[in-house]
């Protein structure tokens, strides 16, 4: 064996530890479509270089895609550098070039990411994965940081091996492994590397984390990454048994696509607290500031019936009316507008179906917990929107329900009656937005894909 083949055994790091580490995380243990973010920096570059030494199961087709956010005069050179490299490892390379977008007062590290993970997402393929190449210092940065902000279990946990992306998962396979490792298996390699200067930039919390702090920190705490990975898993842990106890405390509350506020008061105030996380992330809104959630969960919840309350953050709204709590954009349409026309949506082709007149966006997302069968859905759907008379079954053996009934009791404001999109299979209505599905495509317990459909509602239309 060669000096640098033994350093490279000696790292830590090789395809065959990669191999195992990666098997574990795909769908059924299956060979799979990888689709790896590719920066060209040496973790993404271990990662990439790994798997093309694989090329047989669990790798069964692998491609390459770098993001160029064009925030540097050096990113074109540092694109031409990736393709170089990934012409010699022979996987085939897509270059995006996305504009990030950064609002007066925000984070061009968080817009920069946003843009970053929007282009992956668009561009990734049916039944093909996302891999990344975050490793076990980037999950101590991140546990740090978000211990920093006030986080809660869930920021604890950090990143997980295995997420929803979109209609598919992301993996982090990397996450067992340093950059010390990773590093040393690409410099036995002679593998060329492109690195971001922006990296070395200290006004970013990350690059000033990672280059004053964490030097200091493992001079006196050698094993701190590994132990705060631990911390990350077991937190990880916590936070899936608190979602559970939120679910199982949403059944009882929710009203269509409100919650009952006399369900949520018999709720301790963390479990009220808990249930109100996990109902306004589902719903696809940022989560509250403490005080904010705190003054949800408190006075919002014991005001008089008469007395509308309702909180705000983030371009969002929560309100109370009557019984009900109610989430809804800043903005509203001062009346209904009907879209028009059907429209078609090839859901082998994509995930999402831009609606018209302002209406947003519906999208299906990959839920292990989802109540929408994706194998029950056909290839080609149409939206349209209400003219009368549609009904849905809404549990087997039930009866086939008015939709006119349910917005009803719903208390479903005018302005979304009219612009609520109706997903149909032929003549046949599977759904009514995000609020109701028809028995006929609900997973079960035998279900494989499951999923849930979210309306993204445009900023100005009404709820």
């Amino acid at each position: 064996m060669s000096a640098s083949r033994a350093r490279a055994r000696e790292a830590g790091y090789s395809p065959e530890r990669l191999r195992a580490a990666l098997a574990p995380l795909l769908p059924d243990g299956s060979s799979a479509r990888l689709c790896v973010a590719f920066s060209g920096g040496v973790d993404s570059t271990a990662l990439l270089a790994g798997l093309a030494r694989l090329r047989a199961p669990p790798v069964a087709l692998l491609r390459a895609v770098h993001v160029d956010h064009g925030l540097h005069p050096q990113s074109r050179r540092w694109s031409g550098e990736c393709r170089a490299l990934a012409r010699r490892l022979g996987v085939p390379l897509t270059v995006v070039r996305v504009r990030v977008e950064n609002p007066p007062g925000g984070s061009l590290e968080e817009a920069a990411r946003t843009a970053r993970y929007g282009a992956l997402a668009a561009g990734l393929k049916r039944n093909e994965v996302l891999l990344t190449a975050h490793h076990q210092d980037d999950q101590l940065e991140t546990v740090l940081l978000q211990l920093f902000r006030g986080c809660g279990l869930a920021g604890l946990a950090a990143m997980a091996p295995s997420a929803p992306f979109g209609t598919s998962v992301l993996l982090r396979p990397l996450l067992g492994f340093s950059r010390a490792e990773l590093a040393a298996w690409v410099g036995a390699e002679g593998l060329a590397v492109s690195e971001d200067v922006s990296n070395l930039d200290e006004r970013f919390d990350r690059n000033y984390l990672r280059h004053q702090v964490l030097p200091a920190v493992r001079a006196r705490w050698r094993g701190a990454a590994g132990a705060v990975a631990r911390t990350a898993r077991l937190a990880a842990e916590g936070q899936h048994l608190l979602e559970a106890l939120a679910r199982s405390d949403l059944e009882p509350a929710s009203d269509g696509a409100a919650l009952s506020v006399k369900a949520l008061r018999r709720l301790s105030p963390a479990r009220r607290r808990n249930a109100l996380r996990l109902w306004i992330g589902t719903r696809g809104a940022p989560l509250p500031d403490a005080r904010r959630l705190e003054q949800i969960a408190g006075p919002v919840l014991a005001a008089r019936p008469d007395a509308h309350p309702q909180v705000r953050w983030g371009g969002t709204r929560l309100l109370r009316h009557a019984d009900l709590l109610w989430l809804e954009p800043l903005a509203a349409v001062s009346g209904p507008v009907h879209p028009g026309a059907e429209v078609p949506w090839d859901v082998r082709a994509s995930a999402r179906c831009t609606l018209p007149a302002d209406c947003g966006v519906l999208e299906l997302i990959a839920d292990a917990h989802g109540p929408l069968d994706l194998d029950a859905l056909g290839p080609v759907l149409t939206v349209r929107w209400r003219s009368g008379g549609e009904r849905l079954r809404l549990r087997p053996g039930g009866a086939r329900r008015a939709l006119k009934s349910l917005l009803q009791e719903a208390r479903v404001p005018p302005a979304q009656r009219a612009r609520l999109p109706l997903v149909y299979q032929g003549e046949r209505l599977l759904a009514a937005a995000d609020l109701w599905l028809d028995e006929s495509v609900r997973a079960r317990r035998d279900t494989r894909r499951r999923a849930r459909l979210r309306w993204k509602k445009a900023p100005h239309a009404g709820r």
